[in-house]
């Protein structure tokens, strides 16, 4: 049965269609208008368009199954659509199974956007426990998503939501209003995690092993005492979530020794620019996960992340964690001190990509909000992420897997989706 009613609900200039689609073809036309970044509806309305003016009658769709599809048409458009499946002898849903099908041939994937200049984003703090690993780990995992498949999104101003949350001590990360969710394609991007802390957080909890002390590591290389190719201690994130697109760079436990070998290389600061560069053409964004120290490895990290020739600002730089209590607020002093310091001895731009403030509970009283509301008060760098604190992540380190396939549909999840999508 098919029926058309008009409502102003959804708009005032159109009419709601009431009809049936195969799910496999809904399916696909959700993500692709996504992908295209249009409305469900206005698709709809093209490909009824484009069907009802062909010569002839296309190829049969295969609609065993189909189930209600509503949608909203100009006034006028079914009742066209309708005299013409009519005059071509096939039904309204076979008809309308064929124009959304002619949609999808005429608009296909789009291909994936690509970085002229590997993007290079080093996560730093030099406070321990801050939750620099979860945040690298999740960032890279969103930018790693499948693009032919939806994952939730947090669209809305989560930070105002928060801050008015916190004044009337809610906890902003439970009872999500739906409304702050879209379901938007994954980025589809080649990601490089680099472990650049000895204490192997990240890849222990991605589910690999350090490297052996007695081995190559990425240390050796930065030294200039290679035992082999950098490329060959690589290992793929196992997950179907990522599809061979999300790559780790083991810790070694030798990393400990790093600032000390550093001090014996010329041109040191260009020490981990040196050992990466030949990886760069392979990947479109790499992401360090720093230790937390404010020595010489830290110049080197920050240097690495500065804006090179022909980069648009705010590509490459530094992601600053911090967590929404007073000593953060020391810790990111110093931070910036040192990579301030950087750039007017070295004459770079090093752009600072934002802070995020993670593990927030405005459970916590107002230590917790009245930091959190100082942190957004900075301006420059501005939050660019706030992540809960929940147990999904704590649950993903222990059983070793990606946060986002471990939970893809928690808020930690969303909002760390949130925040690759405010440093693209």
């Amino acid at each position: 049965m098919v029926s058309s009613m008009s409502s102003s609900a959804a708009s005032s200039d159109r009419e709601k269609v009431v009809s049936k689609l195969p799910g496999w073809l809904r399916q696909n036309l959700k993500i692709r208008a996504a992908q295209h970044g249009i409305e469900i509806q206005a698709a709809v309305e093209q490909g009824i368009t484009d069907w009802c003016s062909l010569a002839s009658t296309p190829a049969p769709i295969d609609t065993a199954g189909a189930d209600s599809f509503s949608t909203f048409l100009p006034p006028g458009q079914w009742d066209e659509f309708r005299q013409a499946a009519t005059d071509r002898g096939v039904s309204l849903i076979q008809g309308l199974a064929q124009s959304v099908q002619l949609w999808l041939d005429t608009n296909p994937t789009p291909e994936i956007e690509r970085p002229a200049i590997t993007r290079r984003i080093v996560v730093c703090n030099q406070k321990g426990g801050v939750g620099k690993t979860a945040i690298t780990a999740g960032l890279g995992e969103a930018l790693a998503e499948d693009p032919n498949s939806l994952h939730p999104v947090r669209v809305a101003k989560a930070l105002t939501k928060a801050l008015r949350a916190s004044e009337t001590h809610d906890d902003p990360e439970t009872g999500t209003d739906p409304l702050d969710i879209e379901n938007l394609p994954g980025p589809g991007l080649r990601v490089l995690l680099v472990d650049f802390d000895p204490q192997s957080h990240l890849t222990s909890q991605l589910g690999g092993s350090p490297l052996p002390m007695n081995g190559d590591s990425l240390t050796n290389h930065m030294a200039g005492d290679p035992k082999g190719a950098l490329r060959d201690l690589i290992i793929v994130v196992d997950s179907e979530a990522f599809d061979g697109r999300l790559h780790l760079l083991p810790a070694c436990h030798d990393a400990f020794l790093l600032d000390v070998r550093l001090s014996a290389v010329r041109a040191r600061e260009a020490a981990l620019e040196r050992a990466l560069a030949p990886l760069e053409s392979e990947y479109d964004v790499i992401i360090v996960d720093c230790p937390p120290s404010l020595g010489l490895s830290m110049d080197a990290a920050a240097y690495y992340a500065r804006r090179r020739d022909g980069e648009r600002p705010g590509q490459s730089g530094a992601l600053i964690v911090v967590q929404a209590e007073d000593s953060s607020a020391d810790a990111y002093e110093l931070l910036t001190t040192q990579i301030d310091d950087l750039r007017g001895d070295l004459q770079v731009d090093i752009d600072y990509l934002g802070i995020v403030v993670n593990l927030y509970d405005s459970r916590r009283g107002y230590i917790a909000t009245s930091s959190l509301q100082g942190w957004v008060d900075i301006k420059d760098p501005k939050v660019v992420g706030l992540i809960g604190d929940l147990k999904e992540q704590k649950e993903a380190v222990r059983v070793k897997k990606p946060l986002l396939s471990y939970a893809p549909k928690s808020q930690q999840a969303v909002g760390m989706r949130a925040l690759a999508r405010e440093v693209s």
